[in-house]
């Protein structure tokens, strides 16, 4: 049954979920806290160093009662990191909710599908749909423009998430050089690098800033190429965006 659910069906399950517990913990705008939001939905979030992992949702309690339902966090010094582990455990306790949508018996969900609805609820939560659809559009999808925005998620979950949105793209996520990740909303396997892409990255990781695509004419089938550096202290990131027209 539930690798019998349509993508769409999934997606709109999960969303509406989200937007429901934002609504629940009044949290009514970008950047969405993910601490202030547990703690609105009275879930306690205590600190464990101990923990191998980011964090576990868990229910402490006496008496054999079913307790409080409790996120445990590990040390982590990076916000966006507290952030997403935090949201993820939020997703972990409500997920029920998007099997009870769907109709699937909490019997028959394998770990693995756990898991993935929990990873899909945090993004939902720190990236809700209709907000970031909307920012999304209103910004032309800048990158660095929507992480002004929305601060408490990472430049790869915002660029994750423009995957669930219209336009069609292909996102490329690099580090140190190397391609780490290409995926596209519109084509399963997505082409090679293009020439105006490999052109734009260049630029982007060579001069530590964004970039566009300012060639005289864009091959047929693609929109715009766009690609935004996301540079540390020895390390370095881009994400590389193509848009695509005529899909």
């Amino acid at each position: 049954m539930w690798s019998e659910i349509p993508p769409e069906q999934f997606a709109a399950a999960v969303d509406t979920c989200a937007r429901e517990v934002l609504a629940e913990g009044s949290i009514a705008g970008p950047p969405v806290d993910a601490l202030l939001l547990a703690r609105r939905l009275e879930l306690l979030v205590a600190r464990d160093s101990s923990m191998e992992g980011r964090a576990r949702f868990v229910r402490l309690g006496q008496g054999g009662g079913a307790g409080k339902g409790t996120i445990l966090l590990a040390d982590e010094p990076r916000a966006e990191r507290r952030h997403w582990a935090i949201a993820h455990e939020v997703g972990e306790s409500v997920a029920h909710r998007v099997f009870a949508a769907l109709g699937i018996p909490l019997v028959d969900i394998p770990v693995a599908g756990r898991e993935r609805v929990a990873n899909q609820l945090a993004s939902g939560l720190l990236l809700p749909h209709d907000w970031f659809a909307a920012d999304g559009n209103a910004l032309d999808w800048d990158l660095l423009e929507l992480k002004q925005i929305y601060s408490t998620a990472s430049h790869e979950l915002l660029a994750r998430r423009m995957l669930e949105m219209r336009p069609p793209v292909i996102v490329t996520l690099f580090d140190q050089g190397q391609t780490q990740w290409r995926q596209s909303n519109v084509v399963g396997r997505p082409p090679r690098l293009t020439t105006p892409e490999l052109e734009t990255w260049r630029t982007s990781h060579e001069r530590g800033k964004a970039a566009k695509y300012c060639g005289q004419d864009l091959p047929e089938g693609i929109e715009d190429v766009r690609c935004w550096a996301v540079h540390e202290p020895g390390w370095r990131r881009e994400i590389l965006r193509m848009e695509l027209e005529g899909w």
